[in-house]
């Protein structure tokens, strides 16, 4: 279990990165809802946190792919592979965030050895 922030230093509408392996990006919608996905695009190494978030959805800054916040399915081309989703709770004011089990799908070229 990873501790994010406070719910109360990420406000609606923003998202952070956190620095694991491979980097995870916890997102917080305008709706209120927290969402935390794999901050790497599955196209290029691109962050996600620095995409543009639009209802459940994240567009990967560096070629507009889009993935889905709750299910993490690549939605627009060129990435075609999902994004891991990692489940999200707050505990005591902080957002804390479960890393899925899965294995990650990382852009060509790139390892979780590159990542460390």
């Amino acid at each position: 279990m990873h501790t994010a922030c406070p719910l109360s230093a990420l406000a609606p509408g923003d998202a952070l990165r956190l620095e694991t392996t491979p980097p995870i990006a916890v997102f917080h919608t305008e709706d209120g809802e927290l969402f935390a996905i794999d901050d790497t695009c599955t196209h290029q190494d691109a962050s996600l946190a620095d995409g543009w978030v639009e209802g459940c959805e994240v567009e990967c800054p560096l070629h507009a792919s889009r993935f889905n916040l709750r299910t993490g399915a690549a939605d627009a081309p060129p990435a075609k592979l999902p994004v891991r989703v990692h489940a999200v709770s707050v505990i005591d004011g902080n957002i804390m965030v479960a890393e899925s089990g899965e294995v990650p799908n990382l852009p060509p070229g790139l390892t979780l050895q590159g990542h460390g």
